[in-house]
This record gives C-alpha cells, sequence and structure tokens, in this order.
C-alpha cells in the first residue's frame, strides 16, 4: 500500500523505460521557477525525503522518485546497480518533461547523482549532496555494517518504520548488494572529477561520513562549498528545516554565512575557493 504524500505534494505514476515508477511533485511554485529532483538512498522508497521538498514548496518545482524496485516503483528485470540507478534517473528526467534539475541526494543517491553529473552534466545545474557516503571511511564492509548500526540507533523510530518497510519491499539481499557498492565508491574523490555548483551538508553525529576527508579533498574549489550541521546520516528527514534553508541558498545563491538554521548552528567546512 502507498502512503498518501505529505501536502502540498501530489503522488502518481510515470513511465520509465517501460517501468511504472512512482513518484511525488509539487509544481505549486509555476512553470518558471527552477526543477529540484530528490533522490533516496539504497533500498528506501522518497518518502522520507519529502519533508524537505514541502519547506521548499514556493522555491521551486519538486520531483520525488521511487527507482525501479523501490516504494511504490515496479520491479526492473535486472538487479538494480550503481548505473543502471543513473539511467533510470536520466529516463525518469526525459518522461516528467525536465531538461535540467538541481538535484538533492542523500547517501546512495549521492553516488548516483555523481554518476549522473559525471557523464551529462548538461542536465544538472547543481547539486546538493547530503551524507555522501562511500570510500575509504566505511571500509572494510564489516566497518560499514558497524556504522549502519550506530546510525540506526540515532535516528528517530519514525524513520525506521519507514525504512524497515522500504527494505523488507526491496529485499534484503538486494539492499545488502547496493550497499557494498557504495562502501567500493571512492565518492568523495569522484566529487573532485565534477565541474557543477555544489554543496556538500553532512550531519555532525553521522558515522558514514568523514568531515575531515571532505575539507582535505575539496578545499579550494571554486564551485564547492561544504557544511556541517546537527544529526545524523538522513537530514532530509531529521532536519529538514535547515536543511531546506541550505538548498534555497544554493538556489538563490545566498551566501552560506547568512543562512540561519531551524536549531542547532551551521559550520562552514569548506567555502568556494
Amino acid at each position: 500500500m502507498i502512503r498518501e504524500p505529505i501536502a502540498p505534494l501530489d503522488g502518481g505514476f510515470v513511465e520509465v523505460d517501460g517501468l511504472h515508477l512512482y513518484h511525488r511533485v509539487c509544481e505549486r511554485a509555476g512553470p518558471t521557477a527552477p526543477a529540484v529532483v530528490h533522490l533516496h538512498g539504497f533500498g528506501i522508497s522518497g518518502s522520507y525525503l519529502e519533508p524537505t521538498a514541502v519547506r521548499l514548496a514556493d522555491d521551486a518545482r519538486h520531483y520525488i522518485p521511487d527507482l525501479p524496485g523501490t516504494g511504490g516503483s515496479a520491479e526492473p528485470e535486472q538487479t538494480l546497480d550503481i548505473p543502471g540507478a543513473m539511467r533510470s534517473v536520466i529516463g525518469y528526467l526525459d518522461a516528467v518533461g525536465l531538461e535540467r534539475a538541481t538535484f538533492v541526494g542523500n547517501s546512495l543517491g549521492c553516488v548516483t547523482l555523481i554518476e549522473l553529473a559525471a557523464s551529462h552534466p548538461e542536465r544538472v545545474d547543481g547539486l546538493v549532496l547530503v551524507s555522501p557516503a562511500g570510500g575509504p571511511n566505511n571500509q572494510p564492509l564489516a566497518k560499514a555494517l558497524g556504522q549502519m548500526t550506530i546510525d540506526g540507533l540515532r535516528e528517530p523510530f519514525s524513520l525506521s518504520r519507514i525504512a524497515t518497510r522500504d527494505y523488507l519491499r526491496f529485499g534484503l539481499i538486494q539492499s545488502y548488494s547496493l550497499f557494498r557498492a557504495m562502501t567500493r565508491y571512492p565518492t568523495i574523490e569522484r566529487l573532485r572529477d565534477l565541474h557543477r555548483p555544489m554543496l556538500v551538508i553532512l550531519g555532525r553525529r553521522d558515522p558514514l561520513v568523514d568531515e575531515q576527508l571532505v575539507r582535505s579533498r575539496l578545499t579550494g574549489r571554486a564551485d564547492t562549498a561544504a557544511v556541517v550541521i546537527d544529526g545524523a546520516h538522513a537530514l532530509n528527514f531529521t532536519h529538514p528545516d535547515t536543511l531546506a534553508a541550505l538548498v534555497r541558498a544554493l538556489l538563490h545563491d545566498t551566501p552560506l554565512d547568512r543562512v540561519t538554521p531551524a536549531s542547532g548552528t551551521i559550520d562552514i567546512l569548506v567555502e568556494p575557493g
């Protein structure tokens, strides 16, 4: 059973590469407003991304797809992997008529968006990468599984209810496969190859992402900023007000030191060089 999205988002289906994908859309801001596509992590639906999107309903048009096999979307014939996820995003953009968009990803969604920006930079206006896991900080795999367990204890029960339902629907073996692929992906290293405006947002209590690695690899880039806010890994769900304020700053080219968090603090880790 598909849960109704939070208003003013509307839920429905769109056909992508022969599959019916469930998505959530809000176009209240009007046809000339910028488009923002929100992309979920491994095995989970886009439900947990809704809180951030609704807080930006007047700033942009919003699109939140469930990739093949997740949430309310049909299962693909082949097991979903990172390249397949990227191709599905391209197909989704075509299906909803978006030539370009700003993308807000979380966790594995960031990895998919890095692949997208590297392969199809003409489709990307900007990237907001929330909790971009992957790489040395998540290796070996046993360490990453332990980090996930720690993070699960730091997230609210309301998120656990969404995640458990979605993981069971997606399949634990498939979820494990994508999680393993994420841990092997050199996420922060790949960011240095991209040439699009980027904002990296880390949670102060996120065990999956290394602040110092982000600082050392991204400092000095003219088009990249990174900040640390309160929270753990699923900031799109747990801290939507602060996250929305940061996304709004990227959309309107507002300096980050003028952004006021809903609670706690925003620490600027990397400023554009």
